[in-house]
Formats: C-alpha cells, sequence, structure tokens
C-alpha cells in the first residue's frame, strides 16, 4: 500500500519591526493549520503563557481564550515579540514534531528576518525540537551574526504543547518567564 504524505506550510511571521524577541515553533499543529491559527489548539498554554506574560489576563487557558484571535496576536505584537517557525514546510502525519520526515524539511530565512530586525535581541525556542532544528538549519546564520559583534540571546523553554505533559501550565510559565524576562 502506497501512503502519499502532504507537505504542511508555516504561516508568515507574526512581527513588528520592533521586535525584541522572536519565538520559533517547529511547524503548526493540525489544529492550527485547520484553524489557519498559531497555536490554535485548545490546550496549547502558548497564548495562556504569553498573556500572563504580558500582564494581560491571568494564567488560564479560559483567560487567554476569552480574547480573539487578532486581539492575542495585536497584544503579543505590541509586547515587542514575534512569532514563527523554524519549518517553511515539511512531511508530517499528525502534529507530533518526533513525527517530522527528516528528508522533507524546508527552514524558514531565519538570517534574513534577523537582518530586516535590527531590534531583535533574543530567540526563544518553543521545545527542544524547535532548537534542534533552528540549530540544524541556521547555524551558521546565528553564528556570522556573533562574527559581525551583534549578540543575540538564544533561549531554549519547554515546549507549550499539551504532549509535553511533564510540567504543568503554571511550571510552564515559570520557566517561560525566567527564559523571557530573566
Amino acid at each position: 500500500m502506497l501512503i502519499i504524505m502532504m507537505a504542511s506550510h508555516s504561516f508568515s511571521p507574526l512581527s513588528s519591526s520592533t521586535a525584541h524577541t522572536l519565538v520559533l515553533g517547529t511547524m503548526p499543529g493540525q489544529a492550527s493549520l485547520v484553524a489557519h491559527q498559531y497555536y490554535a489548539h485548545p490546550r496549547n498554554a502558548f497564548w495562556p503563557i504569553m498573556l500572563a506574560i504580558l500582564k494581560v489576563s491571568e494564567l488560564s487557558y479560559i483567560s487567554a481564550h476569552a480574547l480573539d484571535y487578532s486581539q492575542r496576536c495585536s497584544l503579543l505584537v505590541q509586547g515587542g515579540y514575534a512569532l514563527w517557525d523554524v519549518l517553511a514546510s515539511c512531511e508530517r502525519p499528525g502534529s507530533l514534531d518526533s513525527r517530522i520526515v527528516r528528508s522533507s524539511e524546508q527552514a524558514n530565512d531565519i538570517g534574513d528576518y534577523i537582518q530586516n530586525h535590527p531590534a531583535l535581541s533574543c530567540i526563544a525556542c518553543n521545545g527542544k525540537s524547535a532548537e534542534k532544528l533552528l540549530v540544524r538549519h541556521c547555524q551558521s546564520v546565528l553564528d556570522e551574526q556573533q562574527r559581525q559583534g551583534r549578540q543575540i540571546r538564544l533561549v531554549s523553554l519547554p515546549s507549550s504543547s499539551p504532549a509535553m505533559a511533564s510540567l504543568s501550565l503554571t511550571e510552564k510559565h515559570q520557566r517561560w518567564a525566567e527564559g523571557l524576562l530573566g
């Protein structure tokens, strides 16, 4: 039996020209792809965490989703954060990063993004998979920035995915706040 897998494609970056921090995921999950929204799965901790860090709402799924998607995006961007994925496209059955077919990985142009965002001082990876992909596909870009004297702090954060169940929402929030604000 022949199984044909279709490539998934990431979204355009959610950003402003004055972004100080770029949060990178791997590739939108199935719920996000269907909704055409970053972190659309109702149990993904990204929006509750970020809105609590921005002091817009309390740390809860209900509070975060009380705001519509465009409001959440506006608040994130106004707070100086940008959102994107390391991969522009890949083949992946389902939503688990561990299922990404390595030979199908096509990275976004992170180097171009960095060049066009001079205020950027931090890249935060949403999970170990995003960090591994960033290093695999963009290490030379990061090294070149350092050679040019530009210091961009690389932060590894626990995945906001509901699949990362070893940490509670409160524990994830604490680690994200330490990484982004510390």
